[in-house]
């Protein structure tokens, strides 16, 4: 057998190796949104700042709101209820605003420099994503309204951001200095029970 053949034939013996498979989809609450921080703080601003341009924008929408869902009417179904909806959205997510608000003050409060300046940049980040240019017409605008969902992630980074955040103050109230204990004046000590006080002397 020629060195060729043998070559052949050890190649014909080689196992496949398989090709890896592809990487599963990151879970929905650890996908990053397009153009949002990465750091939790400034990633939970945010979701501040998306969240709260979506609510401001209830009363622009809700008339072509109320008309696409007047035009396009599921068999069985009333338009008073499929509006609820909406108004059960504000008062849902005025809610998560409270506590993505509470969660920046106590990283803000935890921390050992201002990052409140960085909170801010984040806030108007996150409204940016509701500008839109003139091309964009009422209906396709309302419909993306009417289609949004606040990214899983904001609620998972900022419940832990909180609940780090006050570990870490709890830690520095640790490390702190005690306050002195004020001083407090002298006293003289009352004279007992049949202890006579001695006059005071007369010139």
């Amino acid at each position: 057998m020629t060195p060729f053949a043998i070559a052949l034939a050890l190649f014909a013996q080689t196992p496949e190796v398989a090709a890896p498979a592809p990487e599963a989809p990151a879970p929905a609450e650890d996908r990053l949104p397009a153009g949002a921080p990465r750091e939790d703080y400034q990633f939970v601003a945010w979701c501040y700042g998306a969240l709260r341009g979506y609510l401001d924008m209830h009363d622009e929408m809700m008339p072509e709101v109320t008309r696409i869902e007047s035009q396009f009417r599921k068999p069985g179904t009333k338009l008073e209820d499929d509006l609820k909806v909406y108004a059960q959205m504000q008062k849902d997510g005025r809610a998560q605003l409270k506590s993505f608000q509470t969660a920046l003050t106590a990283a803000e409060k935890a921390s050992v420099r201002p990052i409140n300046t960085l909170g801010a940049n984040a806030v108007r980040q996150g409204r940016q994503i509701w500008n839109t240019g003139p091309d964009v017409t009422k209906a396709r605008k309302a419909q993306e309204w009417m289609s949004w969902a606040l990214p899983a992630r904001c609620e998972t980074v900022s419940a832990s951001l909180e609940t780090r955040a006050k570990l870490m103050g709890a830690t520095f109230k640790v490390n702190e200095e005690p306050p002195a204990p004020a001083e407090t004046p002298a006293v003289e000590p009352a004279p007992t029970e049949g202890e006579q006080t001695s006059p005071d002397p007369t010139n």
